[in-house]
């Protein structure tokens, strides 16, 4: 390894403004699209798709597709004539469930429908299927289910009101879904511009998140599995109450270090960047950290994952952040408990609690 590939570069100092876009290497353009959080936009990626012999089209495939509202959909206007040059879209791919990623999945595919019909998007069927449970509020994705593993784990009775009981927002980012999928597996090969992409999985952030690597290109399109600045979200929910995502996550890392070192990474925020081995090693690291923060501020006694809140997040947090700190915070006690460091103990109150093992 080169000593330029010791540490992160970025080869471009800021992003594409809205409506315009990077060529970044051949047949890939990166656009990004405003989102309504803190985390304020995200990263797509279009693919330069020529003729074939089953589609004589020149053609685009896009990465992910944006939070589904009308700001985005007039951004995609713009790009539909001007970056994509009036030619068609023909492939949806999309690397996970949540609205900045699915949102117009389903827009899109009829937007450009053919006379054989909407396209058909590509994506893992575990997250299309996890996509669904969520926007209908079912099993573990209830209301009731969400309000009462949050106050299991803490949380008072106003934080579950602005959090499990504000109402289901996932359908205001993804207002309309696919019903079907072509499914991609993990291990899959795709070729997308006439390259080949691997499809690699990774776990903890959400079901069955899909990254593409294409060796040729030497280019990574990550999604939120590896990340410039900020870790993603590692979470807990009641479907699946007693995982230990931190793990999941952490190994779903290992699998990155076999990409090339001088691989460009491109992340769904921040900017794109190479030095893929030192941010996975960086990510390695404040996971561990986060860990020994955590059995320290449980030294003194047991407590609860929302007692923990502020030591995992040391900053004033919204309402939409704390829905997703509190799910976090207990993946993170969940790994203590896992690797025995910590105990877990139901108490008289129905509040979980973690302490110091031993």
């Amino acid at each position: 390894m080169t000593a330029a590939l010791t540490s992160m570069t970025f080869p471009h100092a800021a992003p594409p403004a809205p409506g315009e876009f990077i060529d970044l290497a051949p047949g890939v353009k990166w656009i990004r699209m405003p989102l309504p959080f803190a985390l304020d936009h995200i990263n797509l990626w279009l693919i330069e798709e020529p003729a074939t012999a089953d589609d004589p089209r020149d053609g685009w495939t896009v990465v992910d597709t944006g939070f589904g509202v009308e700001a985005t959909r007039a951004l995609w206007e713009q790009h539909f004539a001007q970056t994509m040059g009036g030619k068609p879209l023909k492939r949806i791919i999309v690397t996970h469930y949540h609205p900045d990623h699915l949102g117009n999945a389903q827009w899109l595919a009829e937007r450009f429908a053919t006379s054989a019909g909407p396209i058909v998007p590509e994506m893992s069927l575990l997250e299309l299927v996890a996509a669904q449970a969520v926007a209908v509020g079912t099993g573990g994705y209830a209301r009731d289910a969400l309000a009462s593993f949050f106050r299991s784990h803490g949380l008072t009775e106003e934080q579950i009101d602005i959090t499990a009981n504000r109402g289901n927002t996932y359908t205001f980012g993804v207002p309309t879904r696919p019903v079907t999928c072509q499914r991609i597996v993990p291990g899959d090969s795709v070729t997308l511009g006439g390259r080949v992409w691997s499809a690699i999985v990774g776990y903890g952030h959400t079901p069955e998140h899909l990254s593409f690597y294409c060796e040729e290109l030497r280019v990574l399109i990550s999604g939120d599995m590896l990340l410039p600045k900020i870790s993603t979200n590692v979470n807990v929910w009641p479907i699946y109450a007693l995982s230990d995502p931190v793990s999941e996550y952490v190994n779903s890392l290992q699998a990155f270090k076999y990409c090339e070192p001088d691989t460009l990474v491109l992340p769904s925020h921040g900017l794109p960047f190479r030095g893929i081995q030192p941010r996975v090693e960086a990510l390695e690291t404040h996971h561990e950290a986060r860990m020994n923060d955590l059995y320290t501020a449980v030294a003194d006694g047991a407590k609860t994952a929302a007692e923990l809140i502020p030591t995992l997040f040391r900053r004033q947090l919204d309402n939409h952040q704390l829905f997703f700190a509190i799910a976090e915070a207990v993946a993170h006690v969940n790994h203590g408990w896992h690797v025995g460091r910590l105990t877990r103990t139901v108490g008289a109150d129905g509040r979980i609690r973690f302490a110091l093992a031993g």
